[in-house]
């Protein structure tokens, strides 16, 4: 249970958990290739449910959240998001599936501009308005032959930025243990959901990771497994420090830092895979960067 605000702790927990998935979201396209979405999100919640269940029992906090509704809500909304992210993943660069996700602070933004009265300073909308533009040169997109495949991570980012907002207004009260079990149920039901859906109504599916969507479920799955379990550890370990961070802090200036996976993840790309950059997306990534130093500054 958190109340206060920490600016830097969760400034801190939220780069932490950043570096942990911009490198375990580089495993998606090769898991990708031999089964579907669905079936990884509910496999990898039968592996993440045991760890979060073995947490509380360490004692980093109680499985029961205090309100259930409040935890349902968020936990529907960043599954939502999560499931868009993750399609995009295996369509496109890991460059261009972060930046569209992480369109949330700019949605965030307005939301709590509009919706929420609360009163934004110029710095704000300044960080906000420079990591537009790099998530413009990052995703690169074509006025003259758009792509409708760009708005799959940004929808993402919107339902992402309202799960942000609930975290923190709805559930500050909760641990993050009870948001962390919460997420990994949802996004192990609506894997089941979609296999039972996909097995009653099967769709043409094309190999590789074109077919991740519409793919069913896949037996043997041996060469994915591997990755399905990096995904797991590593999203525990990732998520958990996510929520604590929102809980600790704003989150209108918490999701500035988040655009920190925008480094690690690309880098990671790079180095383990050679996923190349372009010049332009170089500059995109620094431009991001940059809104998050603009804010870590004005914060201090």
């Amino acid at each position: 249970m958190i109340t206060q605000i920490h600016p830097l702790k969760a400034a801190m927990t939220m780069v932490a958990a950043m570096a942990i998935i911009g490198v375990i979201d580089n495993f998606i396209p090769r898991l990708a290739v031999e089964i579907g979405l669905w079936q990884f999100h509910l496999i990898r919640a039968l592996i993440a449910v045991p760890l979060i269940v073995m947490m509380s029992w360490l004692g980093l906090g109680t499985l029961a959240p205090h309100r259930l509704w409040a935890v349902a809500v968020r936990s529907a909304l960043v599954a939502v998001a999560m499931l868009f992210y993750f399609s995009a993943l295996a369509l496109m660069s890991i460059a261009q599936a972060l930046a569209g996700l992480f369109t949330s602070p700019i949605f965030i933004l307005l939301i709590s501009a509009i919706f929420m009265r609360q009163r934004i300073g110029l710095w704000r909308v300044l960080a906000v308005a420079v990591g537009f533009v790099g998530i413009l040169f990052v995703l690169q997109p074509d006025p003259g032959d758009f792509d409708l495949k760009v708005l799959i991570p940004v929808a993402g980012g919107l339902f992402y930025a309202l799960g942000a907002l609930s975290t923190r207004t709805l559930c500050a009260h909760e641990s993050t243990i009870a948001m962390l079990l919460g997420l990994l149920i949802a996004l192990g039901l609506s894997g089941a959901l979609g296999l039972l859906v996909l097995g009653f109504f099967p769709m043409e599916t094309v190999p590789g990771p074109d077919g991740f969507v519409t793919r069913g479920w896949v037996w043997p799955m041996w060469q994915a497994i591997p990755w399905v379990f990096v995904q797991a550890f590593g999203s525990v370990a990732g998520v958990f420090l996510i929520i604590k961070a929102y809980q600790l802090g704003d989150p209108s200036h918490v999701s500035v830092y988040e655009y920190s996976v925008m480094i690690f993840g690309p880098l990671f790309a790079w180095v383990a895979f050679g996923q190349q950059v372009s010049f332009w997306q170089v500059i995109g990534i620094a431009l991001i960067a940059l809104a998050g130093g603009i804010i870590a500054v004005r914060a201090r």
